[in-house]
């Protein structure tokens, strides 16, 4: 435990310095200034994984481009093969071949050669089928790999672009940050500072942020359990059906699931909702809201649009990853299969979610 999180006097000194940056000053930094400083010093960080993140992807995709390429190759050789087999057997029927054959079968003189040459002829057909239908397979791969290679090729030219602007977002604020840090008046203090905060939250804060996504998400999992059993929870007006949680049966619903709510809650408020909460010497606040999505199935899809680590907002980056890895959302189709979420709304105290039966 020494080796990831070093000695415990350092770590009391970084939990007392992220949560309260605002009360030192250093030379002739401010509070706000060092805050400033601090703020930028995490996006970089999360930025730079940011950055790690899309050039690990890049290499899996160019990796699967090339791969793809030869495969390409290959069934480009190997559909011409077909290609001419296929184009033989349509070629005898359009000359009458397959009609003569028929003629024969037909031209039987006894039971038993008519037997014989019709099991022949369902043989020959047969091949025929055979033939053009691995034709067809090797098309529709062929043309599957042509879709698979565009599509990389979009997803690494975006990376690309992707990749320059992160790294630009990093330029800029390390130039900002170096220029604060000159202009405080004890350099050496503050950038002791932005070391500690990044060790801390590399090593400690990242995972304590993770740890209450995972449990979130897996308590989502069991929200449409939950809400069936909620007397009121649904309401019907003719073809139309309501959903309405209240945050406090929200908030009991999760302590139930997960001791880490028992210092953490939601708020809904108009068009937002908030979850905040602290343990120990960590702060946590999540801002977020709610949209009905379709693809890749109707859900209920919970988008962060603000999250604060002990007082220290992180980038959109973070955002972004958190909402890939953990899904917050819920699945209205899992209380009531023949429905689908048509909107969703937030007011003080209450979540609101309206559905209409799916045809």
């Amino acid at each position: 435990m020494k080796s990831r999180y070093g000695s415990t006097a350092i770590i009391l000194i970084i939990i007392l310095f992220v949560q309260s940056a605002s009360s030192y000053v250093y030379g002739e930094s401010s509070p706000e200034e060092t805050q400033a400083i601090l703020q930028k010093t995490l996006s970089i960080v999360e930025i730079d994984h940011e950055i790690e993140r899309i050039t690990e992807k890049q290499q899996e995709l160019a990796e699967q481009h090339t791969s793809l390429s030869a495969q390409l190759q290959q069934q480009e050789k190997e559909i011409h093969i077909q290609q001419d087999r296929a184009g033989a057997v349509v070629r005898s029927y359009y000359t009458g071949e397959r009609d003569s054959l028929l003629m024969t079968v037909l031209g039987a003189r006894s039971f038993k050669d008519l037997f014989v040459l019709y099991d022949y002829y369902q043989i020959i057909i047969g091949r025929d089928q055979a033939v053009l239908d691995k034709y067809q397979t090797r098309y529709d791969q062929l043309q599957q790999t042509s879709s698979q290679i565009r599509q990389t090729s979009m997803e690494l030219t975006e990376m690309k672009n992707n990749l320059q602007n992160q790294r630009a977002r990093v330029a800029s604020l390390q130039k900002e940050v170096d220029k604060q840090i000159t202009a405080s008046g004890d350099a050496a203090a503050i950038q002791k500072l932005m070391n500690e905060l990044t060790l801390y939250w590399e090593n400690i804060g990242i995972y304590e942020v993770k740890r209450y996504f995972k449990a979130l998400a897996a308590a989502m999992q069991q929200l449409p359990d939950f809400i069936q059993k909620q007397n009121g929870a649904i309401s019907t007006t003719g073809t139309t059906y309501t959903i309405r949680i209240g945050q406090d049966e929200l908030n009991a619903f999760l302590r139930s699931q997960n001791k880490i709510f028992e210092d953490f809650a939601f708020t809904f408020d108009q068009d937002k909702i908030t979850a905040s909460g602290q343990r120990d010497q960590l702060q946590l606040s999540i801002e977020g809201h709610y949209t009905v999505e379709n693809e890749p199935q109707n859900s209920i899809r919970f988008h962060v649009d603000k999250l604060v680590f002990n007082q220290l907002e992180l980038p959109d980056t973070t955002r972004s990853m958190l909402e890939k890895d953990f899904d917050l959302g819920f699945y209205p189709q899992k209380i009531l299969s023949f429905v689908k979420a048509t909107d969703v709304s937030t007011d003080e105290g209450f979540l609101e979610v309206k559905l209409a039966i799916s045809f």
